[in-house]
């Protein structure tokens, strides 16, 4: 018997996170010098957190520290069950480092329990959607190892795509030179981006204006989805949902997958990306991420 953990950046709704019966750690972040969380998707306002970054407040972020995952797995592995959390990626946060360092000291306080972390590389529902893919798993009746190990495999096959409506959250944590982002704004070119094998954002298209940029998203997809119409395709965003109803529209005219999950950008990602990212997530070629 095992227990399924995830962290908010997973960025599921609450309905979903209930029926699963997932574990939820949570990120904090701060606003204005106010230090919140958001554990429940369903109060997250989310047009009046990203109109108030527009309006320039401050957001920073905390990751999460090896007690918070000492006090999150240890009574579950007190009842003797067995734990397998499902985490952002290492590439874009020391969390998962902070999730090792729990990991191998209650390993050593419960020799006779399994604790089997994954990095998705991903985050959002780059991340949510394996969450959701390990709980397929449990409820199949695989065992934690053949559900950590079809995690491992699929991760390798997350395409993770997105596009920003203001370049300046990308220049202020390094993404963009000042020079290159000031160009860009004026001439109206949009990045495409993307998470790489290593879990890191990397640029590798651009687009100008707006409505290209959404063609584009769409456009990657038609050419590396896989067996689109078996599968939940996740779209994000930061307070623009007629963008990502039109991007679902698109998906759905060039590959229609089972189903398409629209969620706001919980904060903490969010506040990385900036209000107006528009993001994409998919199962598809392995060679996407390269």
């Amino acid at each position: 018997m095992f227990r399924i953990f995830t962290d908010t950046s997973a960025n599921l709704d609450t309905a979903t996170l209930a029926s699963a019966e997932l574990r939820v750690l949570p990120f904090t972040f701060t606003c204005d010098g106010v230090e919140q969380t958001c554990s429940d998707l369903s109060t997250f306002d989310d047009a009046a957190f990203y109109e108030t970054m527009r309006r320039g407040a401050l957001v920073t972020t905390s990751q999460i520290t090896p007690q918070t995952y000492f006090d999150a797995f240890r009574p579950t592995l007190e009842e003797g069950i067995d734990v397998l959390f499902v985490s952002m990626s290492s590439g874009i946060s020391g969390s998962f480092a902070s999730s090792q360092i729990a990991a191998q000291e209650l390993k050593e306080e419960f020799p006779d329990r399994t604790i089997l972390l994954c990095d998705t590389l991903g985050a959002s529902l780059g991340e949510g959607l394996l969450v959701l893919d390990a709980v397929a798993c449990q409820k199949q009746g695989l065992s934690i190892e053949q559900t950590h190990a079809c995690l491992e495999e699929k991760k390798q096959r997350m395409c993770q795509v997105f596009t920003v409506d203001d370049l300046r959250y990308l220049r202020r944590t390094g993404r963009l030179s000042a020079i290159k982002a000031g160009i860009a704004a004026i001439l109206h070119i949009r990045p495409i981006l993307k998470g790489n094998t290593e879990g890191r954002i990397v640029c590798f298209a651009k687009t100008r204006g707006r409505q290209n940029a959404i063609e584009e998203l769409a456009r990657q997809y038609a050419a590396f989805v896989q067996d689109a119409a078996s599968q939940t395709v996740g779209i994000a965003h930061a307070d623009c949902e007629q963008d990502a109803l039109l991007l679902a529209e698109k998906l759905k005219a060039a590959a229609a997958p089972k189903d398409v999950m629209i969620v706001p950008y919980e904060p903490v990602t969010g506040s990385h990306v900036g209000p107006g990212t528009l993001a994409l997530f998919f199962f598809g070629s392995a060679d996407f991420r390269k």
